[in-house]
This record gives structure tokens, C-alpha cells and sequence, in this order.
């Protein structure tokens, strides 16, 4: 797991006012270790093993009785239809406990949860974290989002209103490349700075810091 040290979030904090000398917008800076625990990813696949196991026995019901006799120690007489299912459950529940057991360890279960279903944790949890941290927060409604998810190394950029009727997806792209090729590298922190210096340049053109603008979220990384 990527960590954020006191110097990283003192770099981040200067990164951010430098930024914003020249522009009216206000940047918010948030890592977190994970977007999301992804235990439906984690049932998904006990549920899978445990469908292979019934399809395994119905496929191969001499295998089933062999594994049986095996189990019983061959001594006991050919077994009745109803202990062949009574052990067919009984494996299919240990295989399927034994898959939620072993995907505990997060980085297995990450590893095992597609890219798309990450990318749309990520996103959604961004968004939560936006409204309650940067939404409607500036008089201008001029506040932006960078947001890290260190397990899945991904990143998202959050806008406020007044920005989203000037830019768009594509305003970002330089921003989001230069995070998330430090993020792959293992050096967060030099990425949020990176994504924080392109974002002040796009801020600068379109929101240029006016005399009476003032401070209105404080220059910080935070931390979930």
C-alpha cells in the first residue's frame, strides 16, 4: 500500500498555493487508501466456485462417488443418493467459504475484481467526497477535486459548476496523465503535485485570480 509522509503532505500543501496565486478556483487534494472493501467481488467469486463445484458433480457423478469413497476411507458399503448430496453440500459450502476466506487479503481480491468495476468505485466514491468537501464551498463555485485511491491506483478530477461550463473531460487529460504515471511508479505525491500544477494553469485561463479573491478552502492534503 502506496503511503502519504508529513513531507509529502508538505510538498502537496505548497503545490496547491502555488496554483492558486493565479486563479480564483479553489483545488482540493484527497487520498485514501481504498475506494471501496469490494465484498460483492469477493461473494461473486465463492458463488462462481461453489456453481463449479454443483456443475463438476453433475458432470462427472462417478467422480463425485470416488471422492466420496475417498473421503469415507473406502471402507464403508456404496453410498445411498442421499449421502452422495448431504456430501455435495457439504463441499460446495466449504469450497465456498474457503474462497471468501482466502479473498480476505485485499490485494488478492483486487487483483480479481475487473478494471471497470474499480474505475466505477472510484469515480462514484469521488464524487461523495466532492460534494461533501468541495461542492458549492466557493462563492464562485469554483472549486476542483484531485482524488487518489492508492490500492487501485487510480485518480479522479471533480469540478464545481462555474468550471464545467467552460471545460470539460479533455481539459484534465494532461493533469490525469501526469498523476496517475507517477501514482504506477509508487510516488503519489509527486503526482497530485503534477495533476495540481496542470489543473492551476487550466484554473489561471479561464478563472484568473482577482483582486478580491481570498482563500476559501485551506491549502492541505487530506487524508481519508
Amino acid at each position: 500500500m502506496l503511503r502519504l509522509s508529513e513531507a509529502d503532505h508538505d510538498k502537496v500543501s505548497a503545490a496547491i498555493a502555488a496554483a492558486e496565486a493565479n486563479t480564483n478556483g479553489e483545488i482540493v487534494a484527497v487520498a485514501t487508501p481504498i475506494s471501496d472493501p469490494y465484498h460483492d467481488v469477493a461473494l461473486h467469486w465463492a458463488v462462481i466456485v461453489l456453481i463449479l463445484v454443483l456443475a463438476w458433480a453433475a458432470w462427472r457423478p462417478d467422480w463425485l462417488q470416488w471422492s466420496y469413497e475417498l473421503f469415507a476411507g473406502g471402507w464403508s458399503p456404496e453410498p445411498t443418493l442421499g449421502e452422495l448430496l448431504t456430501f455435495l453440500m457439504i463441499l460446495a459450502v466449504v469450497k465456498f467459504t474457503a474462497v471468501l476466506l482466502i479473498l480476505k487479503w485485499m490485494p488478492l481480491r483486487l487483483a480479481l475484481t475487473p478494471s471497470g468495476t474499480k474505475h466505477r468505485r472510484v469515480r462514484r466514491r469521488a464524487i461523495a467526497v466532492f460534494k461533501a468537501a468541495a461542492e458549492r464551498r466557493t462563492v464562485g463555485r469554483t472549486g476542483i477535486l484531485i482524488y487518489v485511491s492508492m490500492a487501485e491506483r487510480r485518480a479522479e478530477i471533480v469540478a464545481d459548476e462555474a468550471i464545467l461550463k467552460l471545460t470539460d473531460e479533455h481539459s484534465w487529460g494532461e493533469s490525469m496523465a501526469a498523476l496517475l504515471v507517477e501514482l504506477r511508479h509508487g510516488r503519489p505525491a509527486d503526482g497530485i503535485c503534477a495533476a495540481i500544477e496542470r489543473v492551476g494553469v487550466v484554473l489561471a485561463e479561464h478563472f484568473p485570480r482577482s483582486e478580491g479573491d481570498r482563500n476559501e478552502i485551506p491549502d492541505k492534503l487530506i487524508e481519508l
